[in-house]
């Protein structure tokens, strides 16, 4: 790498660098070198010619912001705790799949279908008790049946409205 000149330019030092030499430098194909001078960060001076240091210390800073992906302490602190919070959210999703596939969990559409069919086969079987119970003890009249069956219906029907 050659620094081709250095000079006074506006009561500063201004050292000249070529684009193969700051390619070189920065470690950037000449593609990249045009990009960085349509946008400012590289600081063209002349036709193949680039002053180094203000060049150099722009490259800094674009990298600086680019690695960090913030502008200031406060947006720092957000885009912390939003990956912060985004590690927790992947490391839950993580232990919940590891938990469904060990049986540890299951889906709640599962457990209310189970509960549903149970408590379908709990009714079904009260239901069918005083014509069990008729079968037999043949001694007790309809009433008795029927009564029966009014309590057992009595008590689903206050169980099915939440009273004990």
């Amino acid at each position: 790498m050659k620094v081709i000149e250095e000079f006074e330019l506006g009561g500063k030092k201004v050292s000249r660098i070529g684009g193969a030499d700051l390619c070189a430098l920065l470690d950037i194909s000449p593609a990249a070198l045009t990009d960085l001078k349509k946008r400012g960060i590289a600081v063209h001076l002349a036709h193949d010619s680039y002053d180094l240091w203000a060049t150099v210390q722009a490259y800094i800073a674009h990298l600086r912001n680019v690695a960090a992906r913030w502008g200031n302490e406060e947006q720092a602190e957000t885009l912390t705790a939003a990956r912060a919070r985004l590690a927790r959210e992947k490391a839950d999703e993580a232990a919940r799949r590891n938990a469904v596939a060990r049986g540890e969990l299951v889906e709640a559409a599962e457990v209310v279908r189970g509960w549903s069919d149970t408590l379908r086969a709990v009714r079904a079987a009260m239901l069918a008790v005083p014509a069990r119970v008729r079968a037999s003890l043949p001694h007790l009249s309809g009433a008795d049946s029927a009564l029966i069956d009014r309590e057992i219906r009595n008590a689903l029907e206050g169980l099915a409205n939440g009273n004990d």
